[in-house]
């Protein structure tokens, strides 16, 4: 088995260096290779690739203009050579350390897509009103499609490479997380779920996600659910 590990930049000049070395220096139980997709950055973080020039595991692929994180891991897909998939941000609010431990159920044969759901606690950077709206668009999706999932918005999903193509995602943006996780469960498939760690940043460090894109989350599922079901690849 081999995992593609997809990679979305939009300027993060500050922690792409650390993300990619975490990444790189964890002991993975099968064969990996780290797709990176800059997304257009503008602020210098272009510059650090050539550190990655020589290193077989690491594949960078430039972006002309910056098109949104829905259409960075939809390029990602296209390139990866990889079994599976998982998407891992730039921005070090999760932890790639963690990564096998997704895995774990997949090579037991417990799993098809696992899912880490993170959780919410005082020590971090979010707000109420941003965990208030991922419980929000959560509860939507088990309510819509009757499930129970503790966390749509989480980055990292796990799925096959194959799979991950044959749902066609199409948001560009952050609404790419509820059009996965629409598709999936409209396929019939109910994602395995392994809790991670989170440390979310402040939208003064970085922070893109705003209450819009929770509308369109909403949006998203509700147009999913009234679609035909999936044929699973």
């Amino acid at each position: 088995m081999k995992l593609s590990i997809l990679m979305p930049v939009y300027n993060e000049v500050a922690t792409l260096g650390s993300a990619v070395g975490r990444v790189l220096a964890v002991d993975f139980p099968v064969d990996v290779e780290l797709v990176v997709v800059d997304d257009g950055s503008t602020d210098g973080t272009r510059e650090l690739y050539r550190a990655w020039a020589g290193d077989p595991r690491v594949r960078v692929h430039l972006q002309p203009v910056n098109g949104g994180k829905g259409s960075a891991i939809r390029k990602g897909a296209e390139l990866a050579t990889g079994d599976y998939l998982i998407m891992c941000d730039a921005d070090l609010e999760y932890a790639p350390e963690e990564i096998p431990a997704l895995l774990a159920p997949v090579l037991a044969g417990d799993a098809t897509v696992v899912y880490g759901t993170r959780t919410f606690g005082s020590h971090n950077a979010f707000s109420y009103v941003y965990v208030l709206g991922n419980r929000l668009v959560t509860t939507a999706a088990n309510v819509l499609f009757n499930c129970y999932i503790s966390d749509l918005e989480t980055c990292f999903k796990l799925l096959p490479t194959a799979l991950y193509r044959s749902l066609d995602v199409r948001s560009a943006g952050f609404g790419m997380e509820a059009e996965i996780t629409g598709k999936i469960l409209r396929a019939g498939i109910r994602p395995y779920e392994v809790p991670i760690s989170y440390k979310a940043r402040s939208r003064e460090a970085g922070k893109k996600l705003t209450w819009r894109d929770g509308v369109e989350a909403l949006w998203i599922l509700t147009r999913e659910r009234r679609r035909r079901p999936i044929p699973v690849p």
